[in-house]
């Protein structure tokens, strides 16, 4: 294929699509009207779904700013959030950092290479390798710190097959609290001198947030987890560069959306937004993070959702390797206890990344600079040793739980949640099964069991909801209006 031609070749259907392609509708037939709320990947790769097999009559309405270099993504993707930009030597990301599986059968890996933004070697993630310090400014020693991961994988392993096993007789209980009922086994190996520094792995406090139960529900694909060089931002060109022109319309928060399944006449749906813009359509996507949807909900839809669906935005969560004691844990008294990791940016000498977990990430973001500065510094030396390490130069930091379009980073199976939560908040109002076709349908990493937290994730349900629209569309041979719906 000649790389400088994007289009002569599609590799993976679910991106572009053929002259044989069976989601082309008859160009003869009527075409619905579809609203899609937000501009990330999975409403992006949604609009891309129906306009290249026919439907036109897209907008996306995009809370936040024109997409640039730095792009947001209006989540429940990733909250599988992208936001990619340079600093100092190298691309950064302050959303997606990887693309959870380098194969054929991953859609975005399959999309990222057709746009050229991946280059030999891969730069392929490896948790195994980096140093591990205690707070006394201690390394522990690698012997001790490989044989303390390997035996916390092990535990992770029974704690996937937890979930495969089917036994309803199980206790149930957070992660953190099934791997505190393996671990006392495992450290028991450990010589005594030994056994506090091995401990000090998977001391992660938002592991308590965490369902042993479903820890195993989610599904790996193959090939690893491989970074971007260019930025995780690129991928949404090849998106928007099919799209007619205008369909995305940015800077247009949404602020209601009515739905009528009883509307006969006129439009099913009419979305409102903030700027006194009115949308009337046959079909509303609702690509929304999950957080978002926890806080506006019961004002965003009118009529409000159904009680089921209420439930299972309300019972699933969303959120965002140094060695903290339980102890040191339990008196934390500042948001930098929430550190979990810091590590080098790949291709990058000069930047450090820091991980920040559960209520710790959204202290954080209120704090000041210079106050993420000089705590992330005193972190470092104390960890190291060394007290004559130097504040950075510049920080960037994500703000996804305080941005009110995004209202946290990307969901996961809490101790309150149920893959029946993620199946019912993917379905969509009202159900396929009843006498009026489906108005408000929902896409992002949220709403597809297995895939939580992923880039794949969100354009996967992307493309799901637009197949289901364009699936309706052949159904009536046009919008589902009353003359169509009287005699199916």
């Amino acid at each position: 294929m000649d790389k400088n031609n994007k289009s002569d070749l599609t590799i993976c259907p679910t991106i572009g699509t053929s002259l044989i392609e069976p989601c082309i509708l008859d160009p003869c037939i009527p075409k619905p009207c579809v609203t899609i709320i937000g501009a990330g990947l999975a409403g992006l790769s949604a609009a891309h779904r129906l306009t290249k097999c026919g439907i036109k009559n897209v907008t996306v309405l995009e809370a936040t700013e024109r997409y640039r270099s730095m792009c947001f993504l209006s989540l429940g993707d990733l909250a599988a959030a992208i936001q990619s930009f340079w600093l100092n030597d190298s691309s950064m990301e302050l959303g997606a950092q990887w693309i959870h599986g380098a194969c054929a059968s991953n859609p975005v890996f399959t999309l990222a290479a057709q746009e050229g933004l991946l280059r030999p070697p891969l730069g392929l993630s490896n948790n195994s390798t980096g140093y591990f310090y205690t707070t006394d400014g201690r390394a522990v020693s690698p012997a001790v710190s490989i044989a303390a991961k390997k035996a916390f994988h092990r535990i992770k392993n029974l704690a996937i097959n937890r979930f495969a096993s089917n036994d309803n007789a199980r206790q149930h209980m957070s992660l953190a609290e099934f791997l505190a009922s393996q671990m006392d086994q495992e450290l028991s190996r450990f010589p005594d001198i030994h056994r506090d520094d091995a401990s000090r792995h998977g001391k992660e406090d938002d592991l308590y947030l965490v369902s042993a139960d479903y820890y195993g529900s989610f599904i790996s694909i193959p090939g690893g987890n491989v970074r971007v060089p260019l930025g995780h931002a690129g991928i949404m060109a090849p998106l928007l560069r099919d799209l007619p022109e205008c369909c995305v319309k940015y800077c247009t928060p949404v602020k209601s959306i009515m739905w009528d399944a009883e509307e006969t006449a006129g439009p099913r749906a009419k979305v409102h937004c903030f700027n006194g813009e009115e949308y009337p359509c046959d079909y509303v996507i609702v690509t929304t993070s999950l957080g978002v949807l926890k806080n506006t909900a019961k004002q965003l839809f009118c009529p409000e959702l159904p009680e089921n669906k209420q439930i299972a935005i309300d019972r699933l969560d969303d959120t965002m390797r140094l060695g903290w004691s339980t102890d040191e844990l339990a008196m934390r008294f500042d948001w930098s206890k929430g550190i979990t990791h810091i590590e080098p940016v790949v291709g990058s000498k000069h930047v450090l990344c820091a991980w920040i977990g559960g209520p710790d990430s959204a202290i954080m973001e209120t704090c000041s600079d210079e106050n993420v500065a000089e705590k992330l510094t005193k972190t470092i030396r104390k960890f190291t040793g060394n007290p004559c390490l130097p504040y950075p130069s510049t920080i960037s930091r994500s703000t996804w739980c305080t941005n009110p379009y995004f209202c946290g980073a990307f969901s996961y199976m809490s101790i309150s949640s149920t893959l029946g939560h993620k199946l019912e908040l993917g379905t969509p109002i009202p159900g396929e099964c009843g006498e009026v076709p489906p108005i408000i349908l929902f896409a992002g990493e949220a709403t597809l069991p297995g895939y939580h937290g992923t880039t794949q994730g969100a354009f996967v349900s992307g493309v799901k909801e637009a197949d289901r629209i364009i699936k309706l569309t052949k159904k009536y041979q046009g919008p589902p209006n009353f003359k169509n719906l009287k005699y199916t």
